[in-house]
């Protein structure tokens, strides 16, 4: 190969199909053009990544934006430079906007306001709802649309979809995987004397395993019925992976960094910033969470990025909303994970690269390999930092990891072979572009 390329990034340690080993690569017009020695290539830039980690892309497949209508706490612009920031170069956003993302009007809304105003690529859910559900396999095929989310629990009005019938509506629909926030409304409503006025901490005891695991044994029946295909978000308790485990067949699993991180323990530090749904709870279950980690279980890490402004978090339980900021913290805090044994980096690479592409069925992202996506997430595994407040890109300038101490870090983000961030600086100019399936 000795034809001129746009990027070389020279010398670096590249994590890919082959594991991990130095090599040059080139980048054409936004894909991967090469791998190995470039010596001999002439490009119009050369970056040197030696003593550096290059892995695929990280892809964070769910976020909350807010955009339209909760702009004050975070928007697509906002909410994207905190992904680039964070290394990450894709994200999948959530449809709870207002107004919500349940019409094609509404989701071609959202990829005409991110399309080169957001700083990584994009994809957004469609909600499946009561009124919409003999749609689903048309929101299926449009630009943009990540898939069908579908709240059936932790939601309210139309995002709600609570009872058998409506749930079993719109996975009969299904043409691909759909999302799933799993909790049982009706038990919610049933326990919601357990909340305690001012005491975060008894989150996770309202909001219980049981409300978790009668949710997902009812999506994994009703997804098997009608041989469908569903992603059960953010699950966090032990008792529910033995079922996830027994229903391969049609159900995938994420786990997010602040389950496998923080534990109940961490209200008293925390308090309501702790406060997201479905609730960290105590150590036990984030123990259980990395053996599924260990085991192969879990799929994919997902950051539920979830903002919310100190002013709003600052309310008194229980009228303090759930969420936290997380889409720039995944890869330090999991970096931090690597470097402490508990997964290797591989495992991470293949929860937040080869895991969306494989699930999901992404077009030309997911792996460093040739005529994909030149997306990148360039790492020093030796770095060490403490996450900030200030740090945070996020409209609502604060995260749960303030002061946190982690080694690992993203140095380098780049998008179809934009440079999106390097060293702590973001470009000047978005490129962000809808992911494709």
């Amino acid at each position: 190969m000795a034809q001129s390329v746009d990027l070389i990034l020279k010398g670096g340690t590249v994590v890919n199909q082959n594991g991990m080993a130095e090599a040059d690569i080139a980048v054409s017009g936004g894909r991967i053009s090469w791998i190995g020695d470039c010596s001999n290539i002439p490009a119009r830039e050369v970056l040197e990544c030696r003593h550096l980690h290059i892995l695929p892309g990280v892809i964070d497949s769910q976020v909350h934006f807010r955009e339209p209508g909760a702009t004050h706490k975070e928007d697509l612009e906002t909410g994207s430079r905190a992904a680039v920031a964070g290394g990450v170069t894709a994200v999948f956003e959530m449809p709870n906007t207002k107004p919500t993302t349940t019409t094609p009007e509404a989701l071609a809304d959202k990829v005409a306001r991110a399309r080169h105003r957001m700083f990584c690529d994009f994809a957004f859910y469609v909600g499946g709802t009561h009124e919409n559900f003999s749609l689903v396999p048309h929101f299926e095929t449009l630009e943009g649309a990540a898939g069908i989310k579908v709240f059936a629990g932790s939601s309210t009005g139309d995002l709600l979809v609570e009872d058998e019938s409506g749930l079993e509506a719109i996975i009969a629909k299904l043409t691909r995987r759909a999302a799933f926030h799993s909790e049982d409304e009706a038990r919610l409503r049933e326990r919601v004397s357990f909340q305690r006025a001012g005491d975060p901490s008894s989150h996770h005891i309202w909001r219980d395993e049981e409300a978790a695991v009668i949710s997902t044994a009812r999506l994994i029946r009703l997804a098997q019925k009608h041989n469908k295909r569903i992603h059960v978000l953010h699950i966090s308790t032990a008792e529910e992976l033995p079922l996830l485990a027994a229903a391969r067949d049609v159900a995938t699993v994420e786990v997010t960094p602040h389950h496998l991180t923080l534990s109940a323990d961490d209200y008293a530090r925390l308090g309501t910033r702790l406060q997201m749904n479905p609730p960290v709870r105590d150590a036990r279950h984030r123990d259980a969470l990395w053996e599924a980690v260990t085991s192969g279980l879990v799929d994919v890490l997902g950051s539920d990025h979830a903002p919310h402004t100190l002013e709003e978090k600052a309310k008194p339980y229980p009228q303090s909303p759930s969420g936290m900021t997380g889409v720039q913290t995944l890869v330090p805090i999991m970096l931090n994970h690597v470097n402490e044994g508990r997964l290797s980096l591989a495992r991470l690479v293949d929860l937040t690269s080869h895991g969306p592409q494989r699930i999901f069925n992404l077009r030309g992202k997911g792996r460093i390999a040739e005529g994909y996506d030149a997306d990148f997430t360039i790492v020093d595994m030796k770095r060490h930092e403490t996450i900030t407040n200030p740090w945070i890109e996020s409209r609502c300038g604060w995260t749960p990891y303030d002061g946190v101490k982690v080694q690992g870090w993203p140095v380098g983000t780049f998008v179809r072979g934009h440079r999106a961030m390097w060293q702590g600086e973001i470009a000047p100019k978005a490129f962000g572009e809808p992911v494709r399936f």
